[in-house]
């Protein structure tokens, strides 16, 4: 059994998640990266891409959690796990980096990121 890690990286979203409701009405810069392993064995030999999980797909789901607010990144996270394991049961390990982008702390603060790994 050969085990591949396919890594989606800076997947970038505007979104409005934040506990604040001004966060909710304006919105802000997400940035998301994972990465989840596959058993590569069975594409490595037919060449076929039923035979292992598409980012394409994978991608629609993590955008699609994206578009449903959340107040806080522990809630987004869970969601796209969640969705993420209920769509493609076959997905090993995986870890999951939610950044939101210039928050507003009062400061200057490149990001915020919560990281779950699942």
């Amino acid at each position: 059994m050969r085990k591949t890690t396919i890594e989606l990286e800076n997947m970038e979203f505007y979104a409005f998640h934040g506990h604040y409701d001004e966060e909710q009405r304006v919105g802000n810069r997400f940035r998301v990266d994972l990465w989840f392993e596959v058993e590569s064995g069975p594409a490595a030999r037919t060449d076929e891409l039923e035979d292992t999980i598409s980012y394409l797909d994978v991608y629609e789901c993590v955008r699609e959690q994206m578009e449903i607010p959340s107040r806080l990144l522990e809630h987004l996270s869970d969601r796209i796990v969640a969705r993420l394991r209920e769509r493609f049961p076959t997905m090993g390990r995986l870890c999951l980096k939610v950044s939101k982008l210039a928050p507003p702390l009062g400061g200057q603060v490149e990001r915020v990121s919560l990281v779950t790994e699942d």
